[in-house]
């Protein structure tokens, strides 16, 4: 058997409207707008985020610096590397043309040794005969 107590429908709908009323006035009460911590608790985050987005931003510019440093660093590098090539090129050209000219001066001194043993043949052919 139920046991238990009858109760009418208006019994039941008293005592809905009193349990939903129940669970309004402690949702009010838990209500964060009502809590009298919670605008400090709101300024804490806002100053947590805030300082957050600062340390962001000057890591964000540490970086940039960074990565600037190192572009001008090897831009230097290269500006370098240029620099030593050219001195190089210059170098082998002074190079190749003294050797140029000390290998022209080479064949004019043999040419004029040669010049020289075919003249004194002509004239020794000269005097015999």
């Amino acid at each position: 058997m139920r046991g238990g107590k009858f109760d009418s429908f208006n019994d039941r709908r008293d005592n809905s409207a009193k349990a939903k009323e129940a669970l309004l006035a402690r949702a009010r009460k838990l209500a964060p707008q009502n809590d009298p911590d919670f605008a400090r608790r709101q300024e804490e985050r806002a100053a947590i985020a805030k300082a957050r987005e600062e340390r962001l931003a000057a890591k964000e510019a540490e970086r940039r610096a960074e990565e600037a440093r190192i572009a001008a660093e090897k831009a230097a590098a290269e500006a370098e590397r240029l620099r030593l090539a050219e001195e190089a090129r210059v170098a082998k050209e002074t190079q190749e043309r003294a050797e140029a000219e000390a290998y022209l001066a080479l064949l004019a001194e043999q040419k004029a040794a040669r010049d020289a043993r075919y003249a004194a043949r002509k004239a020794r052919k000269k005097n015999k005969g």
